[in-house]
């Protein structure tokens, strides 16, 4: 009994915590300034990528399209559109 009673515990805390760093569609995150800390909420962003659009935005001198993201290596078209809606200019 107090097995399932700690499971369900760090069950609980799991699923409390899980989406905190996830953003919704409302919360855009402006690819001119973001950090890579706020850049890896964005589904489908992790650290590597991040870096590398941090990179990116500093060689261009920043982004003048969303779409500009393409030339990062790692993001394609397809995952592009599914992280569009939480990005800004």
């Amino acid at each position: 009994m107090l097995k399932q009673r700690n499971l369900l515990v760090v069950i609980s805390l799991f699923f409390m915590f899980a989406g905190t760093a996830i953003l919704s569609a409302q919360e855009k995150v402006n690819i001119n300034s973001a950090t890579v800390e706020q850049l890896v909420e964005v589904p489908g962003v992790g650290e590597s990528t991040a870096s590398r659009i941090v990179e990116k935005r500093k060689e261009l001198g920043g982004f003048k399209s969303i779409d500009d993201l393409l030339e990062v290596k790692g993001i394609g078209a397809k995952k592009l559109e599914k992280m569009k809606p939480f990005l800004t200019l």
